[in-house]
């Protein structure tokens, strides 16, 4: 009985949080708000290498803001580099296809760089895994070669075209947060407060 009481307190308070953001943000009309919460830098180079690579700005964001948090210098335990935490092979590899003349792994840390290369590399991806957002995302994180042999492995996958488990922790818990804050970035930028009101709703009791 404790445990339900507790758990209806919990629901109760979620529910007057709600209403307290919902009062704060349409008395202040908070569109601002809610970009400042979640922002987009870097939003010209975003949108200029999705279009040139034909993939969704909001993905790119939303792996920019898991990868690195928007920090251009930030660099990982296995040396990933950037903005999109671009590993130095796939920096190689993307360098001599793309034409990019004396290349070097320091180039990486240059934002413009970064982002072309990021793209490009979805690119690649939606190219195998064609519009399964989960496959790609997944891939973006614990690679293709990966994915790729779990889909044929029947513990992971029972058709072969989606995955039922990921083997990697790491990557199950990446694959939640990118998809939380792609599904957020698109409601935020396109629907404005009334849509993230409409999100954020699933949570409460309404």
């Amino acid at each position: 009985m404790l445990i339900i009481y507790i758990g209806k307190k919990i629901r109760i308070l979620i529910t007057l949080t709600f209403i307290l953001v919902v009062g704060i943000l349409l008395l202040n009309n908070a569109d601002w708000i809610l970009k400042t919460i979640y922002p987009i830098h870097y939003q010209e180079l975003i949108d200029k290498y999705s279009d040139m690579y034909d993939v969704d700005p909001y993905l790119v964001a939303a792996i920019i803001r898991n990868e690195s948090r928007f920090n251009p210098d930030a660099i990982s335990r296995k040396e990933a580099r950037g903005l999109m935490q671009i590993a130095p092979i796939t920096g190689e590899w993307a360098s001599e296809k793309l034409g990019i003349e004396n290349y070097s792994e320091e180039m990486l840390f240059e934002p413009e760089l970064n982002i072309r290369i990021g793209c490009w590399y979805l690119n690649i991806l939606y190219g195998e895994f064609g519009d399964n957002l989960q496959l790609i995302i997944a891939a973006y994180n614990a690679g293709n070669g990966n994915v790729s042999r779990w889909l044929d492995n029947p513990e992971y996958s029972s058709d072969g075209k989606d995955l039922d488990v990921i083997p990697f922790g790491e990557t199950r818990i990446y694959l939640q947060r990118v998809n939380r804050d792609y599904t957020r970035y698109r409601v935020i930028y396109q629907e404005g407060v009334r849509g993230f009101l409409s999100y954020l709703r699933q949570y409460t009791l309404f």
